[in-house]
């Protein structure tokens, strides 16, 4: 039988202001990922999670190593998504201290197997090599399936927006194929006792 479940896009946005660049590179990432997911046959849902509302959330996890609820539940989104679009702004050369501090919330692996497709937005293009050299190694770190084309958007690159779209147009195709080629796999409750990866204590100490 044909599954027949909508693709699930994360799109994780860092932008600090209101209306944010990096919101709306984000925005247009997953739309664009929809559009070519449908020209392939297959519909998809996109799933915005803003990490300034989470700002002070963030903050309390990584000093407590709780989450609070609306926290934890943006990690279980983003960790169960089909696919991920993470966009964040460049600071200092490199991604945003929420956007990493987001990130390393995440208990490792967790975005194992999981198209992610990148991108950055920042005031001039000199910055423009932060997805290769800052996200890129992160996501490959945590064994994510990482688009060969990540979007960087300068300031001036918005007053040229055929050249920005047919950028972020290539992306989503490239990410759409990734979900179409590498479909994820159920992930396993290693405390189920009813999955045939379940060992019980007794098991697992030999007994």
């Amino acid at each position: 039988m044909t599954d027949t479940t909508p693709t699930r896009i994360a799109i994780v946005s860092a932008g600090l202001g209101d209306p944010s660049t990096t919101t709306m590179l984000a925005t247009r990432l997953g739309e664009a990922t929809q559009r070519a997911l449908a020209d392939l046959g297959r519909t998809a849902t996109v799933d915005p999670i803003e990490l300034r509302p989470l700002a002070h959330d963030v903050a309390t996890h990584l000093v407590t190593r709780v989450a609070p609820p609306a926290l934890d539940d943006a990690h279980r989104r983003l960790t169960t998504a089909d696919a991920i679009v993470a966009v964040t702004p460049v600071f200092t050369m490199s991604y945003s201290g929420l956007f990493k501090s987001f990130i390393d919330g995440i208990a490792e692996r967790e975005l194992a197997g999981i198209p992610t497709l990148l991108g950055a937005t920042g005031g001039t293009v000199r910055h423009s090599m932060v997805v290769d050299t800052a996200l890129r190694p992160l996501f490959a770190y945590l064994g994510a399936v990482v688009a060969p084309t990540g979007v960087f958007a300068a300031t001036e690159d918005w007053g040229q927006d055929a050249a920005l779209q047919s950028r972020i147009d290539r992306a989503g195709r490239e990410l759409a194929r990734l979900v179409t080629q590498m479909p994820r796999a159920a992930k396993v409750d290693p405390f189920d006792a009813e999955s045939d990866d379940f060992e019980d204590f007794a098991s697992l100490l030999g007994r």
